[in-house]
């Protein structure tokens, strides 16, 4: 096979060895070649006056009852005065109330009561004092404090309703999963106030503490020590009123029960 290309023209020859044929390729010049042309591309600027579809004020009415006078008044009154049950890092919603007991229906008075029995049962060992002593159905202890990622693990509302049918009315803790954080406030069984030290590390189970909502702090009265705690917030009201039903009620967002 022989090729012989230029820059003003080519050709080329193939020979067959069955055939003996010769085949030249056609003569190209590149006048000949006819590259389309394009017109610039002619961009019509936006109008300044162009409104989008839907582009109006919207105007939004209060709920009729959502006034000041109707929020539920703050918590600086609020306090809570007892012993202290000190638990550390990662306590899991399986070691507050175990799977076992989650067939409790935490509206039947009874069964509420029972649940609250077996609030942290499900502690390793290692807490020789345990939250709630045998044959009991209430704990000596009324606040609860934590480390990190307190109520971490599957996300069970009955975490937060079985402490508070213990007794326990606050958990303080470094910091808290996000889901047992927010049961604690929809249920009201519970105020989870955030530390902004690691309180756990300077408690012991059994110290007389006092919380003081509105002032955000804990005292520790038996070693003497006071520690700033984070405010709980729009959370407070809602707590206070019983849970996210009971504080709806209260303000009107729904009817009430009555």
């Amino acid at each position: 096979m022989a090729v012989s290309l230029s820059h003003v023209s080519y050709s080329a020859t193939f020979t067959s060895s069955a055939s003996k044929t010769t085949v030249s390729g056609p003569s190209l010049s590149p006048h000949s070649i006819k590259v389309p042309t394009f017109l610039p591309l002619t961009v019509k600027p936006l109008n300044s006056s162009f409104t989008p579809h839907g582009a109006h004020a919207i105007t939004i009415a209060p709920h009729a009852t959502s006034t000041p006078s109707s929020i539920p008044s703050d918590t600086s009154t609020t306090t809570f005065h007892g012993l202290c049950y000190v638990v550390g890092d990662n306590i899991d919603t399986d070691q507050i109330i175990p799977a076992e007991y989650l067939t409790l229906v935490p509206s039947n008075p009874d069964e509420y009561e029972k649940l609250g029995s077996y609030a942290l049962i499900g502690l390793p060992s290692s807490y020789a004092t345990r939250f709630i002593e045998p044959n009991e159905t209430k704990t000596k202890y009324s606040i609860v404090i934590g480390g990190a990622n307190f109520g971490c693990g599957s996300s069970r509302e009955h975490a937060p309703v079985a402490l508070g049918a213990a007794g326990a009315k606050a958990v303080v803790a470094e910091s808290y999963a996000r889901i047992f954080f927010r049961n604690s406030v929809a249920t009201g069984e519970v105020y989870p106030l955030e530390s902004e030290v690691r309180i756990c590390e300077e408690c012991r189970t059994g110290d007389v503490v006092t919380i003081e909502l509105g002032e955000s702090r804990l005292i520790n009265h038996t070693t003497g020590k006071e520690y700033k705690l984070k405010p709980i917030g729009d959370a407070g009201p809602v707590i206070e009123a019983g849970g996210i039903f009971a504080y709806a009620r209260k303000t009107g967002m729904i009817p009430s029960l009555s």
